[in-house]
This record gives C-alpha cells, sequence and structure tokens, in this order.
C-alpha cells in the first residue's frame, strides 16, 4: 500500500471534510459530533463530515455495557443539557444489542443514490439522537428506516435496497483493520487532511472506579475551543455569529 492510499484509508484527502471514526453506541462521540455540528452552526458555516467506524463490539467482543453507557449518559446529559437526551425509557429487551446495523446504514448513505456524505452525516445525528433522545432499538432494520424516512437528504429506498444487498457491510471491516492500526485511539478520533489529529477532544473526565465494577465517571469540564480550531481550518472565512 502506498503512503497516499495508507493515509486514505484513515482520513479524506478533501481539505473541507472531518474525518470522524466513532461508534453510535459511544455517548462521548456523539457528545463531541455534536458540538462540531453546533459550533458550525453558531459560525454561520457547513461542515462536512466523513463517518468512519470504530466498531466497539466488535474490538471488545461483547455489547458494550448497557450500565456503563447508562453512566456516562448521564454524566454528559448533565454536563451538556442541549443534547436532549435521557436514561433508556423502555424495557431491557428493547436496549440495542448492537449498532453495527444503524454504522453500516450510516455508510450505505455515504452512496451517491441514497444522498452522499451530507446525507450521511444527516442519518448518523439522527439516529444517535433516537438512541440516546428517543429511546429507539437502533439494532433493527425496520427502525434504522424509519429514521432514515426523517431525514430529507436520505433516500429511504435506495438505502433499504442497499441494506438488503449488504453493500457497505465490507466497509466496516475494512475500517475495523484501519482501526486496529496505532494512528487510531478510539472512539472518537477526528483527523483532517490539514493536520487535526485529536482524540475525544474537549472532554475532561476520569472513571472513579473500574466501570465494570460499579465505578463511575467524573465529568469534570468540557471545550468546545478544539471545534473551532477545526473549522478554522476546514471552514475558513465562515462569519461568526455574535451572541
Amino acid at each position: 500500500m502506498t503512503q497516499q492510499a495508507d493515509l486514505e484509508s484513515l482520513y479524506s484527502s478533501d481539505p473541507a471534510v472531518v474525518t470522524v471514526w466513532s461508534d453510535i453506541g459511544c455517548p462521548w462521540a456523539t457528545l463531541a459530533l455534536h458540538t462540531l455540528h453546533a459550533v458550525a452552526r453558531e459560525r454561520g458555516s457547513e461542515v462536512v463530515v466523513d463517518h468512519r467506524v470504530f466498531p466497539l463490539e466488535l474490538f471488545n467482543s461483547e455489547p458494550t455495557p448497557k450500565p456503563i453507557i447508562d453512566a456516562e449518559t448521564v454524566a454528559i446529559g448533565a454536563m451538556v443539557p442541549e443534547l436532549g437526551w435521557r436514561m433508556w425509557p423502555g424495557p431491557d429487551w428493547r436496549y440495542p444489542v448492537t449498532t453495527l446495523p444503524a454504522m453500516e446504514a450510516v455508510q450505505a448513505a455515504k452512496a451517491a443514490a441514497v444522498g452522499g456524505l451530507p446525507a450521511s452525516d444527516q442519518l448518523d445525528a439522527a439516529l444517535r439522537l433516537a438512541f440516546y433522545g428517543g429511546g429507539r432499538c437502533i439494532s433493527v432494520t425496520s427502525e434504522i428506516l424509519a429514521v432514515a424516512a426523517e431525514c430529507p437528504l436520505v433516500d429511504e429506498a435506495e438505502l433499504a435496497g442497499a441494506l438488503e444487498r449488504g453493500t457497505a457491510r465490507p466497509a466496516i471491516h475494512r475500517d475495523l483493520a484501519v482501526a486496529r492500526g496505532p494512528r487510531v485511539q478510539g472512539s472518537p478520533h477526528l483527523f483532517t487532511a490539514a493536520g487535526a489529529d485529536v482524540h475525544n477532544p474537549g472532554a475532561t473526565f476520569r472513571w472513579t472506579g473500574n466501570p465494570y465494577e460499579g465505578g463511575f465517571p467524573h465529568f469534570l469540564s468540557y471545550s468546545r475551543d478544539w471545534a473551532e480550531e477545526i473549522l478554522d481550518k476546514v471552514a475558513p472565512g465562515a462569519p461568526t455569529q455574535a451572541g
């Protein structure tokens, strides 16, 4: 593999694109993406995100434990209430045991026929909100397509066909192979062609103990400065709104 091909497997060579490695089932990644988009809106600029998959359940050979996600959701939701999150409202048997189908759908949406990168990013955000805010089981294809139907940029019929054919499934495993390398440190990790390289930016926290043994995330502080720095590079010259 050439050096250029190796870099393109890690992040987009397009200087206007932010490549984000993450798992939809990672609350920290969802916080980072929310921040990136919120700051872009405040600046009156557009941000293009290329989603790459950091599949936690394949790394860990188990579903991400619900008690860990619950604890992180409380800590993050209390620090950043504008996220609109809430505790899982339904019975445990409706809780998503896997996020791979949802992440496959986000990859499938990159196809031009489905909508391209803007559609992929819109679907990713909608699936995250459906999970953390709406208590919807995004492991199920019918629920994924119902969320897609709420996304104006996504061609739901084309997406359904892509999921039936499994056209984006190999992308999960291609990303997994890259994510196992030394450059991607976890979910989330953001890169740009201009040199941005940040893992879980802005969040200062520590676990009070082993999360598998009842520890809690102590969320100490959160800064959005990192998003401003990234947007200065990928969306230069965008006006900053006062207020």
